[in-house]
């Protein structure tokens, strides 16, 4: 059983179906809509429900926050392999417009953003590359803009 989880959270599908899952996940509404195979794109969701409102109805930002949480490092991670170290190091938002509905995120890792990790890593040192995020409403308006630090290094 436990070989069988493990095998769940190396595959895409596997970690979107546990993620969909997670607490912090189901109790902020956030939804995984897609993980692709070579773990090179990610795109999440949340409706807006009664348990993510805030006071002024419209979504909480801690569970917008939440919603873009872990996934760079986790598509970083997944490409670049045992052989490095990859956290999440930290993360600003700024509020663009209250969200209303369904609000979305997508996650991109391109060749030259990993080429860009491996040189800068490739002595060993420490490398923190930031990447955005937009949070868009239905309508593709910006709903809050994320900035995501990460901490890479090669391991050895």
């Amino acid at each position: 059983m436990i070989k069988r989880f493990q095998e769940w959270l190396t595959s895409a599908s596997g970690l979107r179906r546990i993620l969909n899952i997670y607490g912090p996940y189901i109790g902020a509404g956030v939804k995984v809509e897609y993980l692709a195979k070579d773990f090179r794109e990610a795109r999440v969701s949340m409706k807006l429900r009664w348990y993510n409102r805030n006071y002024v109805g419209t979504h909480f930002g801690g569970s917008l926050f939440s919603m873009i949480d872990p996934f760079y490092m986790l598509l970083v991670m997944n490409n670049l392999g045992r052989d490095y170290i990859v956290w999440d190091a930290e993360a600003s938002i700024k509020f663009v417009s209250p969200g209303r509905g369904v609000v979305k995120a997508q996650f991109v890792i391109t060749d030259e953003m990993l080429a860009d990790i491996k040189a800068n890593t490739a002595n060993g040192e420490k490398y923190l590359p930031t990447y955005e995020v937009m949070i868009k409403d239905e309508q593709d308006n910006l709903v809050a803009k994320v900035e995501k630090r990460l901490y890479i290094r090669r391991k050895g």
